[in-house]
């Protein structure tokens, strides 16, 4: 507690007892003497040394530390042991949570105590910007940066050729309100195809599709997962096709060998699709200590990018310029991207940022070309008129 330890001079406002001066007569006998002026006496609390040092341990740790919630903890734990190797942010930790699904996570973001941050899929987002759950809701959620894509996987049995073959079958779209099951809901309601949903966690249903037991199983993650590696040829299970008019959040991609050797031939890649991912924030108040918390938190996470990329192959994708369409950026990341010459992506569809390039390479280096290659891919993807806005950030 803030005041443990501290001297506290505690004044004794009491009345003189009725019985100080009981004699009158000698006071009256004796009237160069006069009764003497109560003072206030000093009470000294003092606090246990073992307890003091403990809240000094608690208000430590306490200080840098952040809490991060995301569908399982794999990627929040790569960017937790990056940050944290950092010796000039020594201090600052990152406390990853396993979350309960992700429309929840970005609820626990807005409302739990102790949760600072979240990865949330775009078309999650998009829900909860259609479908709010309290007004204002973007007034207190906002973004650091977008994060890498997930591949839409849809893995099927040898009698299912391609989704319409999934009509009333029964197919897997993992947890309820997890990342897997509100893209795949999304997508089939859109391709009109209704299949018998099932609801497992994503092992057992792998396991359920070995028997036949279900037609097929959808999972939203990066390519190639740990869920497919184990999959021999001789299972004869696939991967379906996606195609079609899906909203704007799904981009095309394609599975190739190269992603499974031992599920996707070379001469015949699936197309599918893919969604983006975001690294969200609560917007705490500018004056306040978890306001700080995150600022530190910003800082080290956009000034040691590549070393969060190094960790995994997934992170080598995102650009931490893009934008997350219809949410305002967290100021602090706002802020970093200015100082440090990065003008960030105003429009994801309409507008293409031209960067100030020798600012940029002194303090990049081998980044620009990777940022570069993906403004000209999403322009190649999207296949719409852009605007080149030129900018000079000072």
């Amino acid at each position: 507690m803030a005041f443990c330890g501290l001297l506290i001079a505690v004044p004794i406002w009491a009345e003189p007892r009725e019985d100080a001066f009981p004699d009158q007569q000698f006071q009256e006998a004796q009237p160069q003497i006069t009764p003497p002026k109560y003072k206030p006496k000093s009470v000294v609390h003092r606090v246990d040394p073992a307890v003091q040092l403990r809240h000094n341990l608690r208000d430590k740790i306490n200080s840098r530390l952040v809490g991060i919630v995301s569908e399982g903890t794999d990627e929040t734990v790569d960017m937790a042991f990056a940050l944290t190797a950092q010796s000039e942010h020594d201090g600052l930790r990152l406390l990853p949570i396993a979350g309960a699904g992700a429309s929840q996570n970005a609820e626990d973001v807005i409302l739990t105590r102790g949760i600072d941050f979240g990865i949330v899929q775009t078309d999650v987002l998009d829900e909860i910007k259609r479908y709010p759950p309290f007004p204002g809701v973007e007034k207190y959620l906002q973004y650091i940066t977008k994060l890498y894509d997930r591949q839409v996987q849809i893995l099927a049995g040898p009698d299912i050729r391609s989704i319409d073959d999934l009509r009333g079958k029964k197919v897997n779209f993992g947890l309820q309100d997890s990342g897997t099951y509100m893209t795949a809901t999304t997508i089939f309601e859109v391709l009109r195809v209704e299949p018998d949903v099932t609801k497992l966690p994503h092992p057992l249903a792998l396991d359920k599709l070995r028997r036949e037991e279900i037609s097929a199983l959808v999972y939203v993650a990066t390519k190639p997962s740990r869920l497919f590696q184990d999959i021999r040829p001789d299972e004869n299970l696939h991967f379906l096709p996606i195609t079609g008019s899906l909203p704007t959040h799904y981009s095309a991609i394609t599975i190739t060998s190269d992603d499974y050797p031992e599920l996707v031939s070379q001469d015949a890649p699936v197309k599918t699709v893919e969604v983006g991912t975001a690294l969200v924030a609560y917007n705490w108040p500018t004056n306040s200590e978890r306001y700080q918390r995150v600022n530190h938190f910003v800082q080290a996470f956009f000034a040691h990018v590549k070393d969060i990329q190094a960790s995994h192959p997934k992170w080598h994708q995102f650009d931490i310029t893009s934008s997350v369409s219809g949410w305002a950026r967290f100021p602090a990341a706002e802020q970093w991207l200015k100082k440090a010459g990065l003008a960030p992506e105003e429009s994801r569809t309409t507008v293409v940022v031209q960067l100030d390039t020798k600012r940029r390479e002194s303090l990049f280096e081998d980044f620009q070309r990777e940022l570069l290659f993906r403004e000209f891919a999403t322009y190649q993807k999207e296949h719409r008129q852009t605007i080149v806005a030129y900018r000079d950030d000072h």
